[in-house]
Protein backbone atom coordinates (compact mmCIF):
# COMPACT_ATOMS: atom_id res chain seq x y z
CA UNK A 1 0.00 0.00 0.00
CA UNK A 2 1.27 3.49 -0.87
CA UNK A 3 1.19 6.17 1.83
CA UNK A 4 1.26 9.96 1.59
CA UNK A 5 1.60 11.07 5.21
CA UNK A 6 3.83 8.30 6.58
CA UNK A 7 6.65 6.08 5.42
CA UNK A 8 6.89 2.37 6.16
CA UNK A 9 10.13 0.43 5.73
CA UNK A 10 11.33 -2.96 6.93
CA UNK A 11 14.85 -3.79 8.09
CA UNK A 12 14.95 -7.54 8.63
CA UNK A 13 12.43 -8.24 11.42
CA UNK A 14 12.09 -4.55 12.36
CA UNK A 15 9.48 -2.20 10.86
CA UNK A 16 10.32 1.51 10.72
CA UNK A 17 7.23 3.73 10.73
CA UNK A 18 7.99 7.41 10.06
CA UNK A 19 5.52 10.26 10.35
CA UNK A 20 6.13 12.15 7.13
CA UNK A 21 4.59 15.62 7.16
CA UNK A 22 7.67 17.66 8.09
CA UNK A 23 6.18 20.85 6.64
CA UNK A 24 3.37 20.48 9.22
CA UNK A 25 5.65 19.25 12.03
CA UNK A 26 4.09 15.83 11.40
CA UNK A 27 0.67 16.99 12.63
CA UNK A 28 -1.98 14.26 12.76
CA UNK A 29 -4.53 14.64 9.96
CA UNK A 30 -7.52 12.37 9.30
CA UNK A 31 -5.57 10.88 6.41
CA UNK A 32 -2.57 10.19 8.65
CA UNK A 33 -4.80 8.38 11.16
CA UNK A 34 -6.20 6.14 8.41
CA UNK A 35 -2.72 5.47 7.04
CA UNK A 36 -1.25 4.70 10.47
CA UNK A 37 -4.06 2.23 11.17
CA UNK A 38 -3.49 0.58 7.78
CA UNK A 39 0.28 0.43 8.35
CA UNK A 40 -0.16 -1.14 11.77
CA UNK A 41 -2.45 -3.79 10.24
CA UNK A 42 0.24 -4.47 7.66
CA UNK A 43 2.96 -4.73 10.32
CA UNK A 44 0.88 -7.04 12.50
CA UNK A 45 0.26 -9.48 9.64
CA UNK A 46 3.85 -9.28 8.36
CA UNK A 47 7.15 -10.81 9.41
CA UNK A 48 8.38 -7.87 11.51
CA UNK A 49 8.56 -8.61 15.23
CA UNK A 50 8.82 -5.03 16.45
CA UNK A 51 8.21 -1.51 15.16
CA UNK A 52 10.07 1.78 15.60
CA UNK A 53 7.99 4.96 15.30
CA UNK A 54 9.75 8.26 14.59
CA UNK A 55 9.22 11.60 12.89
CA UNK A 56 10.64 13.13 9.73
CA UNK A 57 12.36 16.50 10.17
CA UNK A 58 12.83 18.44 13.39
CA UNK A 59 9.61 17.41 15.16
CA UNK A 60 8.26 14.05 16.23
CA UNK A 61 4.59 15.16 16.09
CA UNK A 62 2.95 18.50 16.86
CA UNK A 63 -0.42 16.93 17.70
CA UNK A 64 -3.65 17.19 15.75
CA UNK A 65 -3.67 19.20 12.52
CA UNK A 66 -5.40 22.38 13.71
CA UNK A 67 -6.25 23.57 10.21
CA UNK A 68 -8.07 20.29 9.57
CA UNK A 69 -9.86 20.67 12.91
CA UNK A 70 -10.96 24.20 12.04
CA UNK A 71 -12.31 23.01 8.69
CA UNK A 72 -14.50 20.50 10.51
CA UNK A 73 -15.53 22.83 13.35
CA UNK A 74 -19.04 23.32 11.92
CA UNK A 75 -19.70 19.60 11.44
CA UNK A 76 -22.63 17.92 13.21
CA UNK A 77 -22.27 16.40 16.66
CA UNK A 78 -22.50 12.94 15.11
CA UNK A 79 -19.66 13.73 12.73
CA UNK A 80 -17.58 15.04 15.64
CA UNK A 81 -18.23 11.81 17.53
CA UNK A 82 -17.15 9.65 14.59
CA UNK A 83 -14.03 11.75 14.04
CA UNK A 84 -13.19 11.50 17.74
CA UNK A 85 -13.67 7.75 17.72
CA UNK A 86 -11.23 7.46 14.81
CA UNK A 87 -8.57 9.14 16.93
CA UNK A 88 -9.43 6.90 19.87
CA UNK A 89 -8.99 3.82 17.67
CA UNK A 90 -5.49 4.92 16.74
CA UNK A 91 -4.36 5.50 20.32
CA UNK A 92 -5.89 2.23 21.51
CA UNK A 93 -4.28 0.38 18.61
CA UNK A 94 -0.82 1.63 19.52
CA UNK A 95 -1.31 0.98 23.24
CA UNK A 96 -2.58 -2.57 22.67
CA UNK A 97 -0.45 -3.44 19.62
CA UNK A 98 0.55 -7.13 19.91
CA UNK A 99 4.15 -6.54 18.82
CA UNK A 100 6.57 -4.38 20.85
CA UNK A 101 6.62 -0.72 19.85
CA UNK A 102 9.51 1.73 20.23
CA UNK A 103 9.10 5.48 19.86
CA UNK A 104 12.25 7.35 18.80
CA UNK A 105 11.27 10.90 19.73
CA UNK A 106 13.53 13.13 17.66
CA UNK A 107 11.86 16.46 18.52
CA UNK A 108 8.70 18.05 19.88
CA UNK A 109 5.90 15.64 20.84
CA UNK A 110 2.93 17.81 21.71
CA UNK A 111 -0.70 17.05 22.63
CA UNK A 112 -1.78 14.04 20.54
CA UNK A 113 1.84 13.70 19.43
CA UNK A 114 2.81 13.27 23.06
CA UNK A 115 0.23 10.50 23.20
CA UNK A 116 1.71 8.74 20.18
CA UNK A 117 5.19 8.93 21.69
CA UNK A 118 4.35 7.76 25.18
CA UNK A 119 1.84 5.01 24.34
CA UNK A 120 4.60 2.91 22.80
CA UNK A 121 6.13 0.16 24.95
CA UNK A 122 9.47 1.96 24.92
CA UNK A 123 9.98 5.70 24.47
CA UNK A 124 13.47 6.90 23.60
CA UNK A 125 13.92 10.66 23.40
CA UNK A 126 16.61 13.06 22.27
CA UNK A 127 17.60 15.64 24.92
CA UNK A 128 16.15 18.36 22.67
CA UNK A 129 12.70 16.72 22.60
CA UNK A 130 9.87 18.65 24.23
CA UNK A 131 6.63 17.22 25.56
CA UNK A 132 3.31 18.71 26.59
CA UNK A 133 -0.45 18.25 26.69
CA UNK A 134 -1.43 21.70 25.43
CA UNK A 135 -5.05 21.15 24.40
CA UNK A 136 -6.58 23.54 26.94
CA UNK A 137 -4.52 26.39 25.44
CA UNK A 138 -6.74 26.27 22.35
CA UNK A 139 -10.09 25.60 23.99
CA UNK A 140 -9.86 21.83 23.45
CA UNK A 141 -9.56 18.96 25.94
CA UNK A 142 -6.91 16.22 26.30
CA UNK A 143 -9.64 13.61 26.07
CA UNK A 144 -7.87 10.45 24.93
CA UNK A 145 -4.40 11.12 26.26
CA UNK A 146 -5.88 11.61 29.75
CA UNK A 147 -7.27 8.06 29.73
CA UNK A 148 -3.78 6.64 29.29
CA UNK A 149 -1.80 9.26 31.21
CA UNK A 150 -3.54 8.59 34.52
CA UNK A 151 -2.65 4.91 34.12
CA UNK A 152 0.97 5.76 33.36
CA UNK A 153 1.86 8.34 36.00
CA UNK A 154 -1.06 8.59 38.43
CA UNK A 155 -3.86 11.10 38.79
CA UNK A 156 -2.03 13.88 40.66
CA UNK A 157 0.82 14.12 38.17
CA UNK A 158 -1.63 13.81 35.27
CA UNK A 159 -3.63 16.76 36.64
CA UNK A 160 -0.46 18.85 36.70
CA UNK A 161 0.37 18.17 33.06
CA UNK A 162 -3.17 18.24 31.65
CA UNK A 163 -4.49 21.32 33.47
CA UNK A 164 -1.36 23.48 33.27
CA UNK A 165 -0.64 22.63 29.61
CA UNK A 166 3.02 23.25 30.40
CA UNK A 167 5.87 22.11 28.20
CA UNK A 168 8.44 19.82 29.81
CA UNK A 169 11.74 18.44 28.60
CA UNK A 170 12.98 14.92 27.99
CA UNK A 171 14.68 14.65 31.37
CA UNK A 172 11.48 15.48 33.25
CA UNK A 173 9.56 13.10 31.00
CA UNK A 174 12.07 10.43 32.02
CA UNK A 175 11.64 11.25 35.71
CA UNK A 176 7.86 11.00 35.32
CA UNK A 177 8.17 7.58 33.69
CA UNK A 178 6.90 8.69 30.27
CA UNK A 179 10.32 8.27 28.63
CA UNK A 180 12.32 5.07 28.95
CA UNK A 181 15.69 6.66 28.25
CA UNK A 182 17.20 9.90 26.98
CA UNK A 183 19.61 9.35 24.08
CA UNK A 184 21.79 11.82 22.17
CA UNK A 185 19.99 12.83 18.98
CA UNK A 186 22.76 11.47 16.73
CA UNK A 187 22.51 8.09 18.47
CA UNK A 188 18.72 7.96 18.77
CA UNK A 189 17.84 5.72 15.83
CA UNK A 190 20.92 3.59 16.40
CA UNK A 191 19.87 2.94 19.99
CA UNK A 192 16.29 2.24 18.87
CA UNK A 193 17.61 -0.31 16.39
CA UNK A 194 19.77 -1.93 19.09
CA UNK A 195 16.73 -2.24 21.35
CA UNK A 196 14.66 -3.64 18.47
CA UNK A 197 17.38 -6.22 17.72
CA UNK A 198 17.40 -7.31 21.37
CA UNK A 199 13.63 -7.78 21.26
CA UNK A 200 13.81 -9.73 18.00
CA UNK A 201 16.33 -12.11 19.59
CA UNK A 202 13.93 -13.34 22.28
CA UNK A 203 10.92 -15.65 21.97
CA UNK A 204 8.12 -13.98 19.95
CA UNK A 205 5.60 -16.28 21.64
CA UNK A 206 6.77 -15.16 25.08
CA UNK A 207 6.62 -11.51 24.02
CA UNK A 208 3.08 -11.96 22.71
CA UNK A 209 1.89 -13.72 25.87
CA UNK A 210 3.53 -11.09 28.07
CA UNK A 211 1.84 -8.23 26.23
CA UNK A 212 -1.52 -9.98 26.46
CA UNK A 213 -0.97 -10.49 30.19
CA UNK A 214 -0.19 -6.79 30.67
CA UNK A 215 -3.41 -5.87 28.85
CA UNK A 216 -5.67 -8.45 30.47
CA UNK A 217 -8.31 -6.98 32.72
CA UNK A 218 -7.78 -3.45 31.38
CA UNK A 219 -9.38 -3.44 27.94
CA UNK A 220 -13.03 -3.42 29.02
CA UNK A 221 -12.48 -0.49 31.38
CA UNK A 222 -10.31 1.29 28.82
CA UNK A 223 -12.91 1.00 26.07
CA UNK A 224 -15.62 2.48 28.28
CA UNK A 225 -13.33 5.38 29.18
CA UNK A 226 -12.41 5.97 25.53
CA UNK A 227 -16.10 6.00 24.55
CA UNK A 228 -16.75 8.64 27.21
CA UNK A 229 -13.70 10.58 26.05
CA UNK A 230 -14.96 10.53 22.45
CA UNK A 231 -18.30 11.98 23.53
CA UNK A 232 -16.57 14.66 25.61
CA UNK A 233 -14.23 15.55 22.74
CA UNK A 234 -17.13 15.82 20.31
CA UNK A 235 -19.08 18.01 22.73
CA UNK A 236 -16.19 20.45 23.16
CA UNK A 237 -15.70 20.66 19.39
CA UNK A 238 -19.10 22.30 19.16
CA UNK A 239 -18.35 25.07 21.66
CA UNK A 240 -17.54 28.70 20.84
CA UNK A 241 -14.32 28.49 22.89
CA UNK A 242 -13.03 25.68 20.71
CA UNK A 243 -13.67 27.63 17.52
CA UNK A 244 -12.16 30.78 19.03
CA UNK A 245 -9.12 28.90 20.35
CA UNK A 246 -8.39 27.38 16.96
CA UNK A 247 -8.85 30.68 15.16
CA UNK A 248 -6.66 32.57 17.63
CA UNK A 249 -3.85 30.03 17.41
CA UNK A 250 -3.86 29.92 13.63
CA UNK A 251 -4.11 33.71 13.40
CA UNK A 252 -1.33 34.12 15.99
CA UNK A 253 -3.33 36.31 18.38
CA UNK A 254 -4.54 36.02 21.98
CA UNK A 255 -7.87 34.21 22.28
CA UNK A 256 -11.01 35.97 23.48
CA UNK A 257 -12.65 33.27 25.58
CA UNK A 258 -16.41 33.16 25.88
CA UNK A 259 -16.69 30.37 28.43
Amino acid sequence: MDFDTIKLATEGRVAILTLNRPEKRNAISPQMIDELLAALDQIESGAARTVIVTGCGKAFCAGMDLEALRESADASHGQHVEDSRRTARLFRRIWAFPKPTIAAVNGAAIAGGCGLATLCDFTLAAPEAKFGYTEVNIGFIPAFVSVFLVRQIGEKRARDLLLSARIFDANEAHELGLVTMVVARDCLMGRARELASAIVAVSPASIGHTKRLLLSGQLAHLDRELDAAAEASALVRGTPDFKEGLAAFLEKRPPKWIG
